[in-house]
Parts: structure tokens; C-alpha cells; sequence
């Protein structure tokens, strides 16, 4: 029984530790948001080294949030009981349209050669777009957190 016990804790820190790091790695993600929306309606656009840096993290953050902590969710919704998958089905999908969003964003402005290779004349409206999918996604990640915390 104590075994068991100690083996419940260390999965309890694993699974702390990752989203930890995963809502670190979300907060990031927002500070640098805001920092190249400084540069909304400027004449003076972010350089390349400032927005792939933006890119990288932003697919790191919503990679792990698909492959390992929707994953540990998934994990304990089936342990724990339906109404979490109940929960999980539902916002799921919401989830993924913004995860379209992120990566259509990444694969225009990432890792730019040169202005004519990639224009950069929508990046306001694009970056407006991306930020209102990266609040709403922190929503619905908020609300899938909340369960995995309180339920499980």
C-alpha cells in the first residue's frame, strides 16, 4: 500500500512538472506576443530573428500541449471518469481550429528568406488573427487544467 501510495505522488510531480512547464512555456508565448504587436500599424515591421524566435515557441508550447498534456488528460479521463472525456470531446475541437490557426502563421512569417519570399504586408491582420486564437485557447487549456487539477 505504501508503495502504491509513494508511486501515485511521483506520477502527481510528473504530471505537475509538465504542465508547469507547458503554462511556463505558454506564458512566454504572450509576453512575445505582445512584443511584436508593439509593431502593429508601425512602419518598422519585427526582424526575422524576432519572429522566428516568436514561431519556434509558440509551436513548441501548442506541440506539447497536444503530445503530452492533452495526452496526460486524455489519460486520466479515462481513469477518472466520463465527464471529464465529456468535457475534453467538447473542447477539443475548439482547440484544434486554433492549433490551424498557429501553424498557418508559422508556416507564412517563419524562417522568412527575404521580404519578396514571403511579403509581410497582411502581418497585422495575421497577428490579430493569431491572437485571438492563442486567448482563446488559453481558455479552453484553462478549463481543461481546472479539471485535470480538481478531478483527477
Amino acid at each position: 500500500m505504501l508503495e502504491n501510495q509513494v508511486e501515485q505522488k511521483q506520477q502527481l510531480k510528473c504530471k505537475t512538472t509538465a504542465v508547469d512547464d507547458w503554462l511556463a512555456e505558454r506564458s512566454q508565448v504572450i509576453v512575445l506576443y505582445c512584443k511584436l504587436s508593439g509593431y502593429k500599424n508601425q512602419t518598422q515591421l519585427p526582424d526575422n530573428t524576432q519572429i522566428n524566435l516568436f514561431c519556434d515557441i509558440l509551436i513548441d508550447y501548442v506541440s506539447a500541449g497536444h503530445f503530452e498534456v492533452y495526452e496526460q488528460i486524455v489519460n486520466d479521463c479515462e481513469i477518472h471518469g466520463p465527464t471529464s472525456i465529456d468535457l475534453l470531446n467538447e473542447l477539443y475541437p475548439d482547440i484544434s481550429k486554433t492549433t490551424d490557426i498557429v501553424v498557418n502563421f508559422n508556416e507564412k512569417y517563419s524562417n522568412r528568406v527575404n521580404k519578396k519570399d514571403n511579403p509581410m504586408e497582411g502581418f497585422d491582420a495575421d497577428l490579430s488573427v493569431l491572437g485571438e486564437a492563442i486567448a482563446k485557447r488559453v481558455d479552453l487549456e484553462d478549463n481543461l487544467i481546472d479539471t485535470l487539477r480538481t478531478k483527477h
